[in-house]
């Protein structure tokens, strides 16, 4: 399985919003730490934002942080809001396939795709950010202190 640019990005966006802490940033900001497209990124912040993972701030002054505290937005989740399709292969899930009935592939990747993502819901973003926050923050410009609230 292949994870789609569009949540690598959603996924690299909480990630840095979790080790900024309360404080807003901007999309520029985080678009610059990952070298990544700021109007790409914007399409994923708006669709954060839809999901209430993210909280947006208009006007002077405005950016972006998180809309709730990191343990609480899992993994899995995210995958499942940003993700457009789990077929995993051409014929997954469709009726028009010429072995659709006897065929046993479809049923076997269905219950891969269904441990794939029970391993994701074990994990919250906050899981994420343990252990190495310090090392994340400064390889993404952030302070060191920023990894710890």
């Amino acid at each position: 399985m292949r994870l789609t640019r569009y949540t690598d990005y959603s996924l690299r966006c909480l990630m840095y919003l979790g080790l900024h802490g309360p404080g807003l940033t901007s999309i520029g900001e985080i678009a610059t730490a990952y070298d990544i497209s700021a109007h790409h990124l914007t399409k994923v912040v708006h669709e954060l934002g839809r999901s209430g993972m993210v909280e947006t701030v208009r006007g002077r002054g405005g950016g972006i942080r998180l809309a709730r505290p990191a343990a609480e937005i899992g993994i899995g989740a995210v995958v499942r809001a940003t993700e457009e399709s789990f077929a995993l292969v051409d014929c997954f899930g469709t009726e028009g396939c010429a072995i659709a009935g006897p065929c046993q592939l479809a049923p076997a990747l269905s219950e891969a795709l269904e441990a794939f993502l029970a391993v994701l819901d074990r994990y919250s973003l906050a899981d994420l950010l343990r252990g190495e926050a310090a090392g994340l923050a400064r390889a993404l410009g952030l302070p060191a202190s920023a990894a710890n609230g």
